[in-house]
Order: structure tokens, then C-alpha cells, then sequence
């Protein structure tokens, strides 16, 4: 299957992201991950990619649809691509669906994440993560353990904090994700693609509805 998980920053995307590659062997394909793949594969794309970083210009979209095209192609998915942070514009969505249909494949969910945004400042502003794993945690649902090893990886590790996990700047990143995406959620809507759910409830409870959604 190939799905796409939309929400705001803080919804839980990589948390869900990382469940369904675990029980589903589906591959997650996160347009920062192959940004900084490409640039240094020293493939004809890869140095395309490390041209226009190195310029400081913004990676266009025929750039990115063709780094999704190689992964497609080249990448063993026996459960599916998740697609995260893409696509985020209209051109995008529409890029990605001639894609998909040039090479005899579907999207076939899009889950929105809906969260309450209040909720969500505080749950951000109380986030951590492990700096071996990556693995997150919350002072008020899952504080970091006391003896610090992380319980995901078992490291003894360091558990930090984004510099812009504060009230103010995610207000702003949380307007410019509704800017972004509230035309694809019409989008989808539309096409009859698109599923919502509540992000904010407990790990086990999101992933559950995820289940329940791709059958």
C-alpha cells in the first residue's frame, strides 16, 4: 500500500511512521532523508541535488518526484511507501498522482492526523527525544528515565530538546503547515482519499485506527 500521513508538526507522524515500517515492512520515504541521500550518492540526480543545495536554492519539485521515481523503482517495499513531507502544495499532489499512475501503482489512503492545537503546544513543549535513536518522549506521558537509558535503544544517552519547541515558534510553524495543507486536505477530500482521524490520542490508540483504515 501506499499511503500519505498528513498532520502538524508534533501530531505523531514518525512516531506512526515508525510503527507501520516495523509491522508492516512498508518503507517510509521523507524528502529530507533523500535530500541528504542524493547529495552525497554521486549519482547523476545526486549531484543535480548538491548543485542547487549548494547554491542555497530551493530543491524543485521535477527534483523531488524524480528522487520518489528511483525509490520506487529501486527500493524493496513488500508493504508500501509511506510519503512524509510530501507531497505540500497542490502541483505536488498532482505530480505524485501521475507518477504513481506512469508506473501502475495507487495512493490508497491519505490519514489526516487531527489534533487540537492548544493540546498540541503543550504536548511539544514538554517533548524530548533520545539523541542515539531519535525515540520521543513527554514530561507529562512518558518522561525521559530517571537513570538515563533510553528504553528504546538501551543506550545511555542525552534527551533533547528542539530549539523551536516553544510555544511562540510552534504557533508559527503550526500556521504555516494549515497554510500549506489545507488545500490538500480539500484535495483528497474530493477525490475521496482522505481519512481523519484524532492524533492526540494514545500512541496505541492512533495506530490502531491506522490499522483499522488500511485493513
Amino acid at each position: 500500500m501506499n499511503i500519505i500521513l498528513l498532520g502538524p508538526p508534533g501530531a505523531g507522524k514518525g512516531t506512526q511512521a515508525r510503527i507501520l515500517v516495523d509491522e508492516r515492512q512498508m518503507v517510509q520515504l521523507s524528502t529530507g532523508d533523500m535530500l541528504r541521500e542524493a547529495r552525497t550518492s554521486g549519482t547523476d540526480m545526486g549531484r543535480k541535488v548538491a548543485e542547487v543545495m549548494d547554491r542555497g536554492d530551493l530543491v524543485t519539485d521535477e527534483i523531488v518526484i524524480g528522487l520518489i521515481r528511483e525509490k520506487l523503482e529501486g527500493d524493496a517495499a513488500p508493504g508500501g511507501f509511506i510519503f512524509d513531507g510530501f507531497p505540500r502544495t497542490l502541483a505536488q499532489a498532482d505530480a505524485l498522482g501521475a507518477l504513481l499512475d506512469e508506473m501502475g501503482q495507487s495512493l490508497d489512503a491519505v490519514i489526516e492526523m487531527r489534533v487540537d492545537d492548544e493540546a498540541l503546544v503543550d504536548r511539544i513543549t514538554a517533548r524530548s527525544t533520545c539523541a542515539n535513536c531519535g525515540e520521543v518522549y513527554n514530561d507529562h506521558t512518558k518522561p525521559p528515565p530517571a537513570d538515563g537509558v533510553c528504553t528504546n535503544c538501551g543506550q545511555k544517552t542525552e534527551f533533547k530538546r528542539r530549539a523551536d519547541d516553544n510555544a511562540d515558534s510552534l504557533k508559527t510553524r503550526l500556521m504555516a503547515y494549515y497554510k500549506q495543507t489545507s488545500p490538500l486536505i480539500g484535495y483528497y477530500y474530493a477525490k475521496g482519499d482522505l481519512t481523519v482521524i484524532d492524533g492526540l490520542g494514545e500512541i496505541d490508540e492512533v495506530s490502531g485506527e491506522i490499522k483499522r483504515i488500511l485493513g
